[in-house]
Formats: C-alpha cells, sequence, structure tokens
C-alpha cells in the first residue's frame, strides 16, 4: 500500500484529518484526537495518545510491507491484534453516517 490508499482506506473507515493526519476520536470528544496515522515519505506511524496528552508510537512499517486484506484493512500495523482499533473505528465511522443523516 502507498499513502494515497492508506488515507482513502482511512478516510472511508471513519478516521478524519485532525492537524493534518487520519484520525480516530472519542466518541465523548469527537474534535480530539486520540489514535493517529502519520504519513512519512517513506514509513507510516500509528500513534497512540496517552492520558497525559504525549503521543506514543504504537506501531511504524514501511509502505511497501504493509498489505491489504481482503477487506482493504492495511496489516503490520497492529490494527489486527487489537481488536479496540477496530471497535474505535466503527464508533467513528458510524457517528459519520448518522451526522449526515440529521
Amino acid at each position: 500500500m502507498n499513502q494515497t490508499e492508506i488515507t482513502d482506506w482511512a478516510l472511508a473507515n471513519g478516521w478524519q484529518i485532525i492537524a493534518g493526519a487520519p484520525s480516530l476520536t472519542k466518541p465523548s470528544r469527537p474534535k480530539e484526537a486520540i489514535v493517529r496515522l502519520v504519513l512519512k515519505a517513506t514509513v507510516v506511524h500509528l500513534e497512540v495518545k496517552k492520558p497525559a496528552g504525549q503521543w506514543q508510537k504504537f506501531a511504524g512499517l514501511a509502505y511497501g510491507k504493509i498489505i491489504a486484506d481482503e477487506e482493504g484493512m492495511p496489516l503490520g500495523l497492529g490494527f489486527e491484534s487489537i481488536p479496540r482499533f477496530t471497535m474505535l473505528m466503527r464508533e467513528n465511522k458510524d457517528r459519520q453516517v448518522f451526522s449526515r443523516l440529521g
């Protein structure tokens, strides 16, 4: 996968651009990112915000090593190993869909 494919996947799955990075938010605070993808020239980093407010790198991988599964999810960044990411993406996507209906 490349930078554009990862960004397109993220935006289609509930992520939103906050401060220039695809980000997920808490349902209770939809303007504050708690997970973000930092897209650099050759690598992508998955970062999680600590309760103290600092970003911690959770995973990082070169674009060439990231592959998409049959559903298009990028494998290798930890999404597949922690179910909370999938649930958070679903909550963010549901919030976006319902906001368009109202």
